[in-house]
């Protein structure tokens, strides 16, 4: 009852007619983030898209300026002294055909799954499992790499992935509501400006249609495309 009356008292705050600009959104975002945790910052995009259509997805990797603020698991598929260099840029779980029979027995115990090219005749046997997570290791967006120091350093520096659902939309974590409003908004900027780069050459007409931010225990706030674009 508590929280639903401390959502009510939020929502009472923010005018769902209005589209404010960024910094007053963050503002809004971070007066309302009254849970007793650091509530996770979080961003909608809606895309003018159809992700059906091959020609029209949206999907990449971002490195935050200012980081997430959560401190991401990382898991790879390597051998030998690829697997070595993995450890030492501070991976999580590192393996191969081991590691391959935790995942198949449900023990994933990484947010993100890196992986050496070599390896992906038996990660793509993990597909099923790994895909509806949204962790199977993709070439397109650096997830399959040789350079496996690179791609492990950048997603423990606060590196975001990014991609369209079905109806076109994005969500995404940018930060803590403890971060200092600047630093929020640079990396909503960062993030948007990936996203606007990773615009498919099918999407016709608006491309970034609406957008929102919220916390994780809050109310959504509508942005103004035009603070966060460009």
């Amino acid at each position: 009852m508590a929280k639903n009356k401390r959502l009510t008292a939020a929502q009472a705050t923010v005018d769902q007619n209005k589209a404010y600009a960024l910094d007053e959104a963050i503002k809004l975002v971070k007066s309302n983030a009254k849970a007793k945790f650091d509530e996770t910052v979080e961003i909608s995009l809606n895309l003018g898209i159809d992700p059906r259509h091959a020609d029209q997805m949206v999907r990449g990797l971002v490195g935050l300026p200012n980081g997430t603020g959560k401190v991401l698991r990382i898991g790879v598929f390597a051998r030998g002294p690829k697997a070595q260099e993995a450890l030492d840029a501070g991976a999580d779980v590192v393996g191969a055909e081991d590691l391959a029979e935790k995942v198949q027995a449900g023990d994933i115990q990484f947010d993100r799954c890196i992986a050496t090219p070599d390896m992906m005749a038996l990660v793509g046997r993990l597909g099923k499992i790994l895909g509806p997570r949204g962790l199977m290791p993709n070439p397109r967006i650096g997830t399959v790499t040789m350079d496996v120091k690179g791609a492990v350093t950048a997603a423990k520096a606060g590196q975001v992935e990014f991609r369209a659902e079905k109806a076109g939309i994005i969500h995404a974590g940018v930060g803590k509501a403890s971060f200092d409003d600047e630093k929020l908004v640079e990396n909503i900027k960062a993030l948007v400006d990936a996203v606007q780069r990773a615009k498919p050459t099918g999407a016709k007409g608006t491309y970034l249609q609406k957008v929102a931010v919220s916390s994780s225990m809050g109310p959504g706030v509508r942005v103004d495309v035009a603070s966060v674009a460009g």
